[in-house]
């Protein structure tokens, strides 16, 4: 790809292909050791949170930041938990150290403080350029060995302008239905980029004997939807939790769209599914207003699907605002879609949120 990006587009995959082995490595050691709850801790938001994801964070961190020195980096992680837990700190060092070598950092506090210099920056509207890291979305599948991506966005004045997203579990030429226990039988997995304007790239996450593997550019696919007929859902219903179910299955059931189709935990997993082709369309309705996306979970995965033709908006139809917050909080849930439907998705969505007695979601 010939862009102004190019370097940062380079750095990002190199150092994406060693996030990938470190979430390998993980699993592998905790298969191993046939104790993999070991490698787990619960936040306080009750989600898991694996030695890979605090690697991968500190990783992604120090090694764009020696490059982009001037750069600002976000990512969902703080150090807290490490600093209280030796034997997981311990672990987390070993690790980088075993994937990217034992000179990336100079201690466990070098570490520690890597990690949190992207845990309170917040996306703002100035000129100054964003990293956005996920080091692994869908933990709760990762630990099952199920599909996970690592996100890596570049944001400048808040603007998505570079994706790269790592699929270690997702095959290349991987087709509909796609679950969270859809995994690539060869093992080589996917990795995904885009920069804004030059379309979404694929190509094998590892290589086969014989040189790097080769590119290949994702058609317009999105463009080519232009009937109800045409769409295809990506959701989460097996392990459902924030959304609105009825709402889901009432969308879809409006517009005769075959339910839940893909079927996946992960955010990031979902958008790319829709880049590949596979899906088409998602809705996401919060149980509460006051319930909101994070930036990791979207910024840069989101583009993928926009450099195929898609569109995307909240559920009041407003672009989605990377510049609110850590949080995206001048946004409620998500509609994507084709970009000649997307107006009738979205009024699926009020039409059924109506029906359901739920207009309250729309204020």
């Amino acid at each position: 790809m010939d862009s102004t990006y190019r370097r940062e587009l380079e750095a990002a995959i190199d150092v994406a292909q060693t996030a990938a082995r470190v979430s390998r490595e993980v699993l592998a050691t905790a298969q191993a050791a046939a104790t993999e709850g070991s490698f787990d801790l619960v936040k306080d938001d009750l989600s898991p949170v694996t030695v890979a994801d605090f690697a991968i964070q500190a990783l992604l961190t120090r090694t764009l930041g020696n490059t982009f020195p001037e750069d600002g980096f976000i990512g969902e992680e703080s150090a807290d938990e490490l600093r209280q837990n030796p034997k997981l700190l311990s672990r987390v060092l070993a690790v980088v150290a075993q994937c990217a070598g034992n000179t990336l950092f100079r201690d466990a506090d070098d570490l520690c403080r890597v990690i949190d210099s992207c845990a309170t920056l917040a996306p703002g509207t100035g000129t100054r350029r964003i990293w956005v890291f996920d080091p692994i979305d869908g933990t709760k599948t990762f630990i099952r060995h199920e599909q996970y991506a690592i996100n890596i966005a570049l944001l400048e004045g808040g603007r998505q302008v570079l994706s790269v997203v790592a699929l270690p579990l997702l095959s290349v030429d991987v087709t509909a239905p796609v679950v969270d226990n859809t995994v690539d039988p060869t093992g080589r997995g996917t990795i995904l980029y885009a920069v804004r304007g030059h379309g979404a790239y694929i190509r094998p996450l590892l290589a086969e004997s014989g040189g790097p593997p080769a590119a290949r550019r994702l058609p317009r696919h999105a463009d080519d939807a232009t009937s109800p007929e045409d769409l295809r859902s990506v959701t989460c219903w097996a392990l459902l939790d924030s959304g609105v179910d009825v709402v889901h299955k009432g969308v879809a059931e409006q517009l005769r769209v075959p339910f839940p189709g893909c079927d996946l935990l992960g955010w990031v997993p979902r958008w790319a599914v829709m880049a590949v082709g596979a899906a088409n369309m998602t809705v996401w309705v919060y149980k509460k207003r006051d319930r909101y996306a994070k930036i990791w979970d979207h910024a840069g995965a989101m583009l993928l699907f926009e450099e195929v033709g898609g569109m995307i908006t909240d559920v009041h139809g407003k672009e989605i605002d990377l510049t609110a917050g850590r949080k995206l909080e001048a946004n409620f849930g998500f509609v994507a879609a084709p970009r000649s439907l997307h107006q009738l998705v979205l009024k699926a969505v009020h039409d059924t949120l109506e029906a359901e007695g739920k207009e309250e979601l729309l204020q």
